[in-house]
C-alpha cells in the first residue's frame, strides 16, 4: 500500500509500536535535559540575583548559546561526545538554560524588598529567606521559564535523530527524504501534541497557591526523573553488532524493509544522519552502515561494501531532471547538460567525492579541475539571456554536480546561473522542481522509481533488475505525470550499499549481506 492509498490514521496504526517507542525516547530526551538544565540554571539564576554585577555576563553567554543553530550545535558536540544521547542531551540543556536562568533571576529580584526585610527581621538566615520566602514567591515566574524551556526542548529534540539519539525526528526526516507526507505528520503531530500537553500541565502547576505549590515541588523532581527514564526503556537489544541507517534508508523497500523481507536481517539499528554516519563507523561506534557506493569516505575510512547477493538495491544512475518549460525557455540547456553524459564513471565519482568529503577541497575547485581534465572547461561568458536555477540535495556529490553544471552553462551558453544547493532530501528537491522554484537538479533512477513514482511492487521489482528498463520507465512516467524530462545519464551508479570497516569485515569473514545475516544468527 503506497502513500496515496494509505490514510494518516492507517499509517500511524501500522507504525504504532515504533511511534510509541520514539515518543518515549522523545519524552526521555526532553526531561533528562530539562532536569540538568534546572540543576544548572536555577543556582545560576539565584547567584546573579545575589550578585547582580554578574547578571549581564551570565545572561549574555546564555543568550549567545541560544542563538547557535541547532544543527551546528549538535555538530560541535560530536567530536567531543560522539553520537547518541550524550551530545543531544547537552545541546538540549544549553537551549533550556536561558529561560530558566532569566526567569529565576527576574522572579527573585521582583520580590518586594519589604518582604525580604521583614523575613530578616524575624531572624531568618540567608538560606531560610531563600528557601521559605524568595523561591516560593518567585516560583510562578520560575515555572514560566521551565514551561518555555520544555516547549523549546520538545521542538529541538526532533533534531536528535540526526546523531542517532532517537525520538520523533526519525519519522519527520524520514518522511521528508521519502516524499511521504504521512510519515512527516506521524512524527510532527505527536511532537506538537506533546509540547501542548506538557505546557498545559506545567500551566496548572504554575497556577497553584503557595501551599499546594510547595507540596508539588517535592514530587516535581521525581516526576521529571521518571519521565527522563523513559529514554532507557526502548533500548533492550539482542544483536551483537550495531547498524546505523539514515532516515530515508529505514523507510525504503530497497533499504531496511528489503533487508528484513528478502534477507531476514535482524540487527540492532539506530537512525543517524549520513553526515555523521561514516565517522561513527570509523570511530567504531557503529559496525554496519547504509552508505553510497560512490562515496569518497569509502576510501577515506577504509570501508568495504558488502556484496548485495540477493539484489535488493536497484541501479541508481545519475542524470539531470529538467522541467519541460525550462527546456523551452532555455533552448541550449539540454545540449549543454548532456556534455557531461557518460563522462563520470563510478571510480571517478568516488575520487571526486573523496576530495570534498575527506580532503575538504571546495566543490567549485573539484568541479573546475574535473572539467579541465576532460577538456570541457570554458571561461564564463557572463551571459544575460536569463537565469537557470540549479538545485541539489544536501550531500557532497550533489554539490559537485551542481558546480559542474553551473560552469558548463556559464561557459557554453549566454545564460546566467543561480544555484540553490543543500535543499535537503528528495521530497524538498522534487517539490522545488515541480513548483517552479528550480529548473533542474541531479536525480537517481532508483530514487525516481521507488520514491517518486512508487509503482506496484511487482513492477518495481521487474524494472529494478535492469538499468536500461529503469531509465526508460522513469523517463516515460515523469514525462507523462510531471512534464519533467530525464536527460542522458551522467555515467556512474551511486546505489545504496551496506558497509563495514575493512578490518572488521575480514576478521568476521563477512563479505556479503548473507554472510552478515548468518553471522548475526549464530551470535
Amino acid at each position: 500500500m503506497n502513500e496515496q492509498q494509505q490514510t494518516l490514521w492507517q499509517f500511524m496504526s501500522g507504525q504504532s509500536d515504533k511511534l510509541f517507542s520514539q515518543t518515549l525516547q522523545h519524552v526521555g530526551l526532553t526531561f533528562i535535559s530539562l532536569t540538568l538544565a534546572i540543576a544548572v540554571g536555577l543556582p545560576l539564576g539565584i547567584l546573579i540575583a545575589r550578585k547582580r554585577k554578574l547578571s549581564g555576563m551570565v545572561l549574555g553567554v546564555a543568550g549567545i548559546l541560544q542563538t547557535i543553530p541547532s544543527i551546528a550545535l549538535l555538530g560541535f558536540m560530536i567530536p567531543v561526545l560522539g553520537i547518541g544521547a550524550k551530545p543531544a542531551i547537552v545541546a538540549l540543556l544549553i537551549y533550556a538554560l536561558l529561560p530558566i536562568i532569566r526567569n529565576t533571576y527576574t522572579g527573585i529580584i521582583g520580590i518586594d524588598l519589604h518582604v525580604k526585610e521583614a523575613a530578616r527581621a524575624m531572624g531568618m538566615s540567608k538560606s531560610q529567606v531563600l528557601l521559605k520566602v524568595e523561591l516560593p514567591l518567585a516560583m510562578p515566574v520560575i515555572l514560566a521559564g521551565i514551561r518555555t524551556a520544555t516547549v523549546i526542548n520538545v521542538g529541538v529534540a526532533t533534531l536528535a535523530s540526526f546523531i542517532a539519539a532517537g525520538g520523533l525526528g526519525e519519522f519527520i526526516f524520514g518522511g521528508i527524504s521519502l516524499n511521504n507526507t504521512n510519515m512527516i505528520l506521524g512524527g510532527a503531530i505527536p511532537a506538537a501534541l506533546l509540547a501542548i500537553v506538557l505546557d498545559a500541565l506545567l500551566s496548572l502547576v504554575q497556577k497553584m497557591d503557595v501551599r499546594k505549590l510547595r507540596k508539588a515541588l517535592y514530587i516535581f523532581p521525581v516526576v521529571i526523573l521518571a519521565l527522563g527514564a523513559f529514554y532507557a526503556l526502548p533500548s533492550a537489544y539482542g544483536s551483537t553488532l550495531t547498524a546505523g541507517f539514515t532516515p530515508e534508508f529505514m523507510g525504503r523497500q530497497d533499504g531496511d524493509l528489503g533487508l528484513k523481507s528478502t534477507y531476514g536481517l535482524k540487527i540492532h539499528t539506530i537512525v543517524i544522519s549520513d553526515a555523521v554516519m561514516y565517522k561513527a563507523a570509523y570511530a567504531k561506534e557503529l559496525d554496519v552502515i547504509s552508505g553510497y557506493s560512490t562515496d569518497g569516505r569509502l576510501k577515506a575510512f577504509d570501508l568495504r561494501i558488502l556484496k548485495d547477493d540477493k539484489n535488493i538495491f536497484p541501479p541508481y544512475f545519475a542524470a539531470p531532471i529538467v522541467r519541460n518549460e525550462a527546456l523551452k525557455q532555455f533552448p541550449e540547456l539540454e545540449k549543454t547538460l548532456n556534455l557531461l553524459s557518460g563522462k563520470i564513471t563510478d571510480s571517478v565519482m568516488t575520487d571526486l567525492n573523496y576530495r570534498t568529503d575527506y580532503l575538504h577541497q571546495q566543490p567549485e575547485q573539484v568541479a573546475k579541475d574535473f572539467l579541465i581534465s576532460k577538456g570541457l572547461y570554458k571561461t564564463s561568458k557572463n551571459g544575460n539571456r536569463g537565469t537557470v536555477r540549479i538545485g541539489s540535495k544536501i550531500f557532497g556529490e550533489q554539490y559537485i554536480l551542481a558546480e559542474i553544471y553551473s560552469m558548463l552553462i556559464k561557459g557554453y551558453t549566454d545564460y546566467n546561473v543561480s544555484t540553490k544547493t543543500g535543499l535537503g532530501g528528495t521530497k524538498i528537491c522534487f517539490d522545488a522542481l515541480v513548483n517552479n522554484q528550480i529548473d533542474f537538479y541531479p536525480e537517481y533512477t532508483g530514487t525516481g522509481l521507488l520514491v517518486l513514482l512508487q509503482p506496484d511492487p511487482i513492477i518495481a521489482k521487474e524494472m529494478a533488475r535492469d538499468k536500461e528498463k529503469t531509465y526508460r520507465y522513469v523517463s516515460a512516467e515523469f514525462e507523462k505525470r510531471f512534464k519533467i524530462k530525464w536527460l542522458k545519464p551522467i555515467g556512474f551508479n551511486n546505489s545504496y550499499a551496506l558497509m563495514m570497516r575493512r578490518k572488521q569485515s575480514t576478521a568476521l569473514n563477512v563479505n556479503t549481506i548473507t554472510d552478515l545475516k548468518n553471522y548475526l544468527d549464530k551470535n
